[in-house]
């Protein structure tokens, strides 16, 4: 099997946020899947089938377990088809996931246009695990059905932030948002996630975390076009343009190839 590892969210090699790509030549089943993830070990393994119909099936799994939403690995997944030719650089990348139809488009400057599911976050009262688990005092906590969100004041402290992750494994939603207002020009607003339940204490750069951070901060800055940046230690950029019309969010960023490799024994 021919797989890919792609750094999103980034044009330079080695920052970003790496996912590794498999374009199915035939159904594998879960148990491969899982086993591959483990093997690759990054924070995505996408896995990509081709439909009939000129869709592709695409399901992303963490070293740990499958999960129905990753961004990162969706763009890389749409960077792989047009690269490889399964789709000419001006079709619409179209997947069916455990989220939905999820499309993916050339925008300006052939940046990669994913159209996501907006994931709204709404004020919670926080556990001893969260306030604890992030080792910071949060402004505002927030929940929705995939993470928690924790607003602080400033940028620093979300820089210098080291998080008890014994603790954050403990909660029932599979990750941890940290956002403030920015402290660069270049950018409307700073995050980190973390994600110790899926087996990733920190993520570089994660595209599902937008759909939550982009209605967020749309309505505090007045604003529907934004450029947010992940400040792990790779880093990485994601624009984002909110629909409130429809629900929907754009998540907008850039990909590059480091690694095309093979699987040489099945699972």
């Amino acid at each position: 099997m021919e797989f890919f590892v792609v750094d999103a969210f980034t044009h330079r090699p080695f920052s970003g946020n790496p996912a590794a790509v498999c374009v199915l030549d035939q159904p594998i089943d879960d148990r491969c899947m899982q086993a591959i993830a483990r093997e690759v070990n990054l924070s995505e393994t996408a896995f990509v089938e081709p439909k009939p119909d000129g869709l592709f099936n695409l399901r992303w799994f963490t070293p740990a377990k499958e999960v129905d939403l990753c961004g990162h690995a969706t763009l890389a997944s749409a960077h792989i088809l047009w690269q490889e030719g399964h789709l000419q650089p001006d079709s619409t990348a179209s997947f069916a996931t455990q989220s939905g139809s999820l499309h993916c488009r050339r925008g300006e400057k052939n940046r990669i246009v994913m159209d996501f599911p907006m994931e709204i976050a709404t004020p919670c009262i926080p556990s001893e695990d969260l306030v604890k688990g992030i080792g910071s005092d949060g402004d505002r906590y927030l929940v929705n059905r995939l993470h928690y969100m924790v607003v602080l004041r400033d940028a620093s402290t979300l820089r210098a932030l080291k998080p008890d992750f014994t603790r954050l494994a403990h909660l029932d939603r599979r990750g941890v948002i940290v956002t403030s207002p920015s402290d660069d020009g270049r950018f409307d607003f700073l995050s980190r996630y973390f994600v110790p339940k899926l087996g990733i204490n920190e993520d570089p750069v994660t595209g599902s975390a937008h759909c939550s951070l982009g209605p967020y901060w749309a309505e505090r800055l007045h604003k529907t076009e934004m450029t947010g940046y992940q400040a792990s230690s790779r880093g990485g950029i994601v624009g984002v343009r909110v629909r409130p019309d429809d629900g929907r969010v754009d998540l907008i960023g850039d990909a590059i190839t480091v690694m095309r490799t093979q699987l040489l024994v099945g699972a």
